[in-house]
């Protein structure tokens, strides 16, 4: 069993930056692939970024490549998204996600969080 806390959203300019943190709990984190994902209104939940157990492998959609960074800190339970050069339809709300494996569709995770708001102003 998981548990996944977000942390970290929140209202930021066109151009900005944002640090999104993801705590778990449960002593086989380091067992998991980790991902985000994130959902705006009335859209599909969509991946963002993936990370692998031991974080030596990460994978991004297109839409955030060079711009956000997946990374996890298993001494601390701990996953990371940073997110830069934020655009105004990168709102939405960022949700981690706990898998056996990594993945690119929601499927592929078996815990998640409860999610947190970014919000975008142009």
């Amino acid at each position: 069993q998981v548990q996944l806390v977000e942390s970290g959203g929140g209202l930021v300019q066109a151009g900005g930056s944002l640090r999104l943190s993801c705590a778990a709990s449960g002593r086989t984190f380091s067992g998991y692939a980790m991902g985000w994902f994130r959902q705006a209104p009335g859209k599909e939940r969509e991946f963002v970024a993936t990370i692998s157990s031991s974080g030596g492998i990460t994978r991004y959609p297109d839409s955030v490549k060079g711009r956000f960074t997946i990374s996890r800190d298993n001494a601390k339970n701990a996953v990371f998204l940073q997110m830069n050069t934020l655009k105004p339809e990168d709102t939405a709300i960022y949700y981690c996600a706990a898998g056996a494996i990594m993945g690119v569709t929601p499927e592929r995770y078996r815990y998640w969080g409860q999610g947190t708001q970014v919000t975008v102003s142009s």
